[in-house]
């Protein structure tokens, strides 16, 4: 539709993830109307990203050195390990405040339609970690969707013979929710994480 280069940045934004085309193309001409000093501080922070972020050795969430600053500190607990699916899923529970223990990410879930098995996943990883008994709970914490729910009844058989308790996040109806909105398997999830209610 446009001319060269414009085309071509247009293009390349509406490669990343959840920028569409009409997205991709306002990205485009902000881009291009804003002051070069913007622009290049933009162009340096993608470049620094990409030559300064590693991922943890340990648990594979993003890290600038080889360790992330979770699994540096000597504060977090290592008797219970959260699983979860990418290193955005780590921010998310840490800003409940809840979690004081540690993580490991497994870079995905299995999707056999995408073509990505367990063995595309850092469940070896995982398995090294949890052989010296250290561990005494794991968490999954994979997302509530088909992908997330085959990961973790995976997982879930894998560490059965570990002798590792493993417990799975509760899900269902969101604060604020209406029941005609949720779909089949939130409403059945909810219907069994009910709790009873003290008098």
């Amino acid at each position: 539709m446009y001319e060269g280069a414009v085309q071509d940045l247009i293009d390349e934004l509406g490669r990343l993830p959840g920028v569409g085309p009409k997205s991709a193309q306002r990205i485009a001409f902000h881009v291009l109307n804003a002051d070069a000093a913007d622009v290049a501080r933009l162009a340096q922070a993608l470049t620094q990203a990409k030559e300064k972020v590693k991922f943890c050795e340990t648990c594979g969430n993003i890290a600038e050195g080889a360790q992330c600053r979770i699994c540096a500190d000597p504060r977090r607990s290592t008797a219970v390990l959260c699983v979860v699916e990418e290193a955005k899923d780590v921010v998310a529970i840490e800003r409940t405040r809840e979690f004081r223990g540690r993580y490991h990410v497994l870079g995905g879930a299995i999707n056999p339609i995408e073509g990505i098995g367990p063995d595309d996943l850092r469940i070896r990883e995982l398995m090294t970690r949890l052989a010296d008994g250290a561990v005494e709970e794991v968490i999954l914490a994979t997302d509530p969707n088909i992908e997330g729910e085959a990961t973790a009844t995976y997982l879930a058989r894998m560490l059965r013979g570990m002798g590792v308790p493993v417990s799975r996040l509760a899900s269902g109806l969101p604060v604020g929710g209406d029941l005609e909105y949720a779909d089949e398997i939130t409403l059945g999830r909810a219907f069994e994480g009910r709790r009873r209610i003290e008098a």
